[in-house]
């Protein structure tokens, strides 16, 4: 037996089309529609018909097997058996977070694919799983951010039962999951909700879509669709937290914020389960209302993305000043963003012409993901350039010292901690030709701005794209990625080993600096972790203790460390 439910104030009668047959559904307060089938089961496809004419997937589709134009598939979630009902989640500020993409993760490109690669995520020391998004999208593989039919996950994936078999593959071993999920727009394909109702306004836009009617007539049911979402995430698939895509791109004037609610109605859930649930957004606002708590007049997210740590890292680094990467470049924008996350915290920004921020006054460093790399900062690049594409191996370890001992919970993307040679390039698979075509020349003229040729921005509908994205893991044992692995390794367990390391009052924190020498010291309790971004040796004001690890050889003298170029070293005072 199933109960067939569907909002559908757009509709004057809406059937059923199930076994062969069409059935009308009856009329419901609030514009729902309802019917028993008493003969349906787990497995069975059905389909949708509007006023008799359109024949479309259920908005909240449980699974698409024949992809965003097919049918829709009955699932029974209580049907799944779970080996592992037990399972405990490391605090979040004790967390490191790695990102990856389940198509481009391991040649299978599936989540029975991940499963066989987690032993090295433990080895290394991972702790949370975060899974770009995973809901059925156009085509076998992209990137997921222009997905449709958000409750199912992709049918090339391995649909329903392949995402349970990760996730509780990853409890098993002591892994909590993240799902990065997207609540301010829809892909252009295979999007039907506006046939049901008013699932979009015009009174906002976004970048990527219509944006989605959070304030609206009709708006309780479109904020309903979302929530419901996040609870069957949570609930159905044991999702240990979600990543919430492009905050900034969600437009609500409510009194209750769409945020707020959906924090509310987490920490509801949280009670239900009886487990702790994360919620990591991803903004640019550097707006400290998004992780404050609600009675202090915040959203109640739990941590947020720090873009502006990344930028500062990544322009000290690379000596890159395009786009928004002019706003840093300087130890001291890297000192600042060690010491509070926001660089811009109501100061003016060159790049936006306008002031930005706000200070982030009584936050935390366990509010903040720090990186050095991420999907965005990698595939947003016209050829998909990893940072190992772009510093040295010396660069790379400093990089990865300064994410992995800050007070912020790190993330790694994947492939990095190895400093893979695959990049990671933004790739589609639509099989609408007009669409796959415009993505083609939209890509070419975004980056014709920054001089690149046509020629030389990769395609993203040719199959060779994806392709050249996947990771290469026969080149772990190789030089110099078994280098870089070994130095993550060992980054991993002294931050595990130091309890000062995962502390993140953020007032603990103590940074010295010198803009033209080019030095940066930051001290957290016993632990200092010292850079030298200078091609000159320099000599570094720094606690008296051992040198627990070093990029080059350091020489010790009274409160001060001897530092070659290029290079970073963790002291610690303790004995």
């Amino acid at each position: 037996m199933a109960v067939f439910k569907v909002w559908a104030p757009k509709a004057r009668n809406v059937e059923i089309e199930i076994g062969g047959g069409r059935h009308p559904m009856g009329a419901r307060p609030g514009n729902w529609r309802e019917l028993e089938v008493t003969w349906a089961r787990p497995g069975d496809n059905y389909w949708f018909v509007l006023d008799s004419k359109r024949r479309l997937p259920d908005p909240r589709s449980q699974s698409q097997p024949q992809g965003i134009d097919g049918p829709s598939q009955l699932v029974d979630h209580s049907a799944f058996g779970w080996k592992h009902d037990r399972w405990k989640v490391t605090p979040l500020n004790e967390a490191l977070i790695y990102e990856l993409h389940v198509g481009t993760f391991s040649s299978e490109g599936t989540f029975d694919g991940v499963l066989s690669h987690l032993d090295h995520l433990v080895d290394l020391g991972v702790t949370h799983v975060e899974l770009m998004p995973v809901n059925e999208f156009s085509g076998s593989y992209g990137w997921g951010y222009d997905s449709v039919d958000i409750y199912a996950p992709h049918h090339a994936y391995g649909g329903p039962d392949g995402l349970k078999r990760l996730i509780d593959g990853c409890h098993g071993r002591g892994l909590a999951v993240i799902a990065d999920v997207v609540y301010n727009h829809f892909g252009p394909v295979g999007n039907y909700l506006d046939s049901f109702g008013d699932y979009f306004t015009d009174r906002y836009a976004t970048p990527w879509g219509r944006a989605v009617n959070l304030d609206g007539s009709g708006s309780d049911e479109v904020r309903g669709y979302f929530f419901d979402h996040a609870r069957m995430m949570l609930r159905d698939y044991r999702f240990d937290g979600l990543r919430l895509d492009a905050i900034h791109a969600i437009y609500d004037m409510s009194a209750i914020h769409f945020l707020e609610e959906l924090a509310a109605e987490t920490r509801k859930l949280e009670v239900e389960l009886d487990r702790k649930l994360v919620l990591i957004a991803e903004s640019d606002l550097n707006d400290p209302r998004i992780v404050q708590r609600t009675e202090k007049g915040g959203y109640g997210l739990d941590a947020q993305w720090s873009d502006d740590f990344h930028h500062a890292l990544h322009a000290l680094l690379t000596g890159e000043r395009t786009g928004y990467y002019g706003d840093f470049g300087s130890v001291a924008a890297l000192a600042k963003a060690i010491r509070q996350a926001y660089v811009y915290d109501g100061c003016y920004s060159a790049f936006r012409k306008r002031r930005h921020g706000r200070e982030p006054r009584g936050l935390s460093g366990v509010n903040f993901l720090a990186y050095l790399q991420n999907h965005d900062q990698v595939g947003n690049r016209a050829q998909g350039d990893r940072s190992a594409h772009l510093m040295d191996i010396a660069r790379l370890k400093i990089a990865a010292a300064l994410v992995l001992m800050s007070p912020f919970v790190p993330l790694l993307f994947q492939g990095e901690e190895w400093a893979a040679s695959s990049p990671f390039l933004y790739f589609t698979n639509h099989r609408d030709g007009r669409l796959g075509e415009a993505v083609r020349q939209g890509r070419r003229r975004e980056f014709a701005g920054f001089g690149w040729k046509p020629e030389d921005v990769p395609d993203p509908q040719a199959p060779e794209t994806f392709l050249r994205s996947k990771l290469k893991w026969n080149e772990i044992a190789e030089a110099p990625h078994r280098e870089m692995l070994e130095w993550h390794r060992t980054l991993i367990r002294l931050r595990r080993e130091n309890p000062a390391v995962t502390r993140t009052p953020l007032e603990d924190t103590k940074v010295q600096f010198d803009d033209r020498a080019r030095w940066l010291s930051v001290q957290r309790g016993p632990i200092s972790i010292v850079g030298n971004f200078a091609d000159t040796e320099n000599v570094v004001p720094c606690a008296e203790g051992r040198v627990l690890l070093a990029s080059r050889g350091t020489g010790r003298g009274p409160g001060q460390v001897t530092m070659p170029p290029v290079s970073v070293a963790i002291v610690t005072t303790d004995a």
